[in-house]
């Protein structure tokens, strides 16, 4: 009934819920009235409907914090394992935001500013998260970013190929495309409200060959060991 309702924003009556959900009405009026009374829906008066309460939210929010306290510990253990940076990047819109950081020990390093919006097919954060969506809006997102670049010198089709590998199980990869001297590893996660996260570790190109089978293996270690 809940997943019936978030998909309907203008809200439903009693009868259009029990034939959406394929149950009886008064197994609909029953529900409404636990799932009311938890906040968790909201029952407008006259013929406004039902629709999604403010506890949705609530629990919403809650989930997107826990999921970035569980990735900042995967990135702690990355960082102290490789001596690199280790960023954590959420998907909004079309780009990808940096919302938490934790800063190698390396004395060369790549830092970027929390709150600081990265593009998807050029970076590795980006690739991942594409790498996790529907192939139907990860093609809409990846024509609209070439449309607004149209001076790539990479074709569209290696993107294409490089998603197919992530979603094989291969880390999302960035060597010197979107910032010139620097690469990067990095993989994506959804939770359960949807939200999509990435986490990559960027490495300064010079090294990059050097570290790159080191890093990859300490990666999927710490995430293989906390379930992503």
């Amino acid at each position: 009934m809940l997943r019936v309702l978030a998909d309907e924003s203008g809200g439903l009556s009693l009868g259009q819920i029990a034939k959406r959900a394929g149950l009886p009405r008064s197994t609909v009026q029953r529900i409404v009235s636990a799932l009311s009374h938890e906040g968790l829906i909201w029952v407008e008066a006259g013929n406004g409907g039902i629709r999604l309460g403010p506890e949705i939210q609530r629990l919403a929010q809650a989930s997107a914090m826990s999921t970035r306290e569980r990735l900042h510990a995967v990135m702690q253990k990355i960082s102290v394992a490789s001596g690199e940076t280790v960023d954590l990047a959420v998907f909004e819109g079309d780009r990808m935001r940096f919302v938490d950081q934790i800063v190698g020990s390396q004395r060369l390093r790549t830092v970027s500013s929390i709150g600081e919006t990265f593009p998807l097919t050029t970076t590795a954060n980006g690739k991942a998260a594409l790498a996790l969506m529907d192939t139907t809006e990860a093609t809409r997102l990846i024509i609209a970013e070439f449309d607004r670049r149209p001076e790539t010198e990479r074709p569209i089709t290696a993107v294409f190929a490089e998603l197919e590998l992530i979603r094989n199980g291969a880390l999302a990869r960035d060597e010197n495309e979107h910032t010139e001297g620097v690469s990067a590893l990095g993989y994506g996660v959804r939770n359960l409200n949807g939200e999509i996260f990435a986490i990559s570790v960027p490495v300064p190109t010079f090294r990059f060959a050097r570290v790159e089978e080191a890093l990859s293996a300490t990666i999927n270690r710490h995430r293989t060991a906390a379930g992503l």
